[in-house]
């Protein structure tokens, strides 16, 4: 597993739109239709789809 990166703000955003709280994920991997997460503190990873 990757580290992850603090979200950039269109990524704190979309991951505010999805019901999350933007200061507790971590981005793994950012692609134009996936945006995978990394929970801080657990470590679990959630998928994020675009598009649609």
């Amino acid at each position: 597993m990757k580290n992850g990166k603090r979200p950039t703000r269109r990524q704190r955003i979309e991951i505010k739109n999805w019901g999350l709280n933007p200061e507790n994920w971590l981005v793994e991997r950012d692609t134009p239709d996936v945006m995978v997460l990394v929970h801080r503190y657990s470590g679990s990873s959630r998928t994020i789809r675009r598009g649609a």
